[in-house]
């Protein structure tokens, strides 16, 4: 069956958007490799939500081993329009990640998405994050910038809700060194928030690929390496246990298992995710363990495909199982409408 497409116009705009961004950044990532003399090409790959009935994507992945560590660009088109009792309509989103294997080279997370309900509202969801396992000052002041003449008036608000949402309370310490994060924007202006969704995009693309592709000229030691291997745990940590995107996705289907963990990095050390089991709360540590049984032993712990889907099946038995514990995860000054809206 092929993929279905949603009857909103609004959504197949948005669609048209994410898709072309997600062009743009494949190309760009593509042109960093190449200039590092690391030439990497992006592998497409398409997923259908219900068998296609109700929408589905296609991500873009990049080889591992060479010039990326962990690559993907995903964009996700999901209608329920043949099923009018469904509180959501649509959900059109770019969900991109990409670990370069440099150890200075910096981690870049960024989320774009358009939701409509059936009642009609509807609003986008706007992240861009700076992941760095070893930051370099200068690459954070210039990621910051670019988000801020991009975002305007908008960076302030949304740059401390983005310091909310990537916090970790059990560490003491946030995932990454820069945040957006713009919950439920809808200022009444599509076409404004679309163009701010855009330019926001479009800026961080161009600063991002500047920055690996610097980075990747410098010189990497084994002590970088090795806190590059834990704060990819960090990274593993932060999304398995506190990241709500990722969590209502697991949820909600299982029609793309791969592709939403395809925000992990390929290796990690499960001994040290293994010692942070005490430092979370009684309710989350089953699951802390059920990761670090999940993983491959060691460090470093390779999240190969069958460890991904180990640890796919020990969130979903965690939330089946402890309901309340998504009442621990991270939010900004919102809490995103996510599994509940698609009942």
């Amino acid at each position: 069956m092929t993929r279905t497409r949603p009857n909103s116009s609004t959504a197949t705009d948005a669609e048209t958007l994410v898709t072309q961004l997600q062009r743009t950044l494949v190309a760009r990532l593509e042109g960093a490799a190449s200039a590092c003399d690391k030439p990497e090409r992006f592998i497409p790959v398409s997923w259908l939500r219900d068998g296609g009935r109700h929408g589905g994507g296609e991500r873009w992945v990049a080889g591992e081993g060479g010039f990326f560590n962990r690559a993907s660009a995903n964009v996700s088109v999901v209608h329920y329009d043949d099923l009018p009792d469904k509180a959501l309509r649509s959900a059109t989103a770019l969900s991109c990640i990409v670990h370069p294997a440099h150890p200075l080279a910096p981690s870049l997370h960024m989320h774009m998405s358009w939701t409509e309900l059936r009642d009609g509202r509807g609003s986008w969801r706007m992240m861009a994050d700076l992941n760095p396992s070893n930051p370099l000052d200068a690459h954070t002041e210039r990621f910051r910038q670019a988000l801020i003449d991009s975002a305007g008036a908008e960076f302030e608000s949304s740059n401390a809700q983005g310091d909310k949402y990537f916090h970790i309370p059990a560490l003491g310490r946030h995932r990454g060194v820069v945040h957006y994060y713009a919950e439920g924007h809808n200022s009444g202006d599509w076409q404004a928030d679309a163009a701010l969704a855009q330019g926001i995009s479009e800026a961080v693309i161009a600063v991002y690929g500047n920055l690996i592709e610097e980075a990747s000229g410098l010189d990497a030691t084994d002590a970088h390496a090795a806190t590059q291997l834990a704060y990819h745990t960090l990274y593993l940590f932060q999304v398995l246990t506190l990241d709500r995107g990722t969590t209502s996705g697991l949820l909600i289907h299982s029609d793309n298992d791969q592709g939403i963990l395809g925000s992990l990095p390929s290796h990690v050390d499960s001994n040290l995710l293994a010692s942070w089991e005490e430092r979370v709360p009684d309710l989350q540590k089953p699951l802390v363990r059920a990761l670090v049984k999940a993983l491959n032993p060691g460090a470093p712990s390779l999240v190969d495909a069958a460890a991904k889907q180990r640890l796919v099946d020990a969130v979903r038995a965690h939330y089946t199982a402890h309901p309340e514990a998504l009442a621990l995860q991270a939010r900004g000054n919102t809490v995103p409408p996510t599994v509940a809206n698609h009942r």
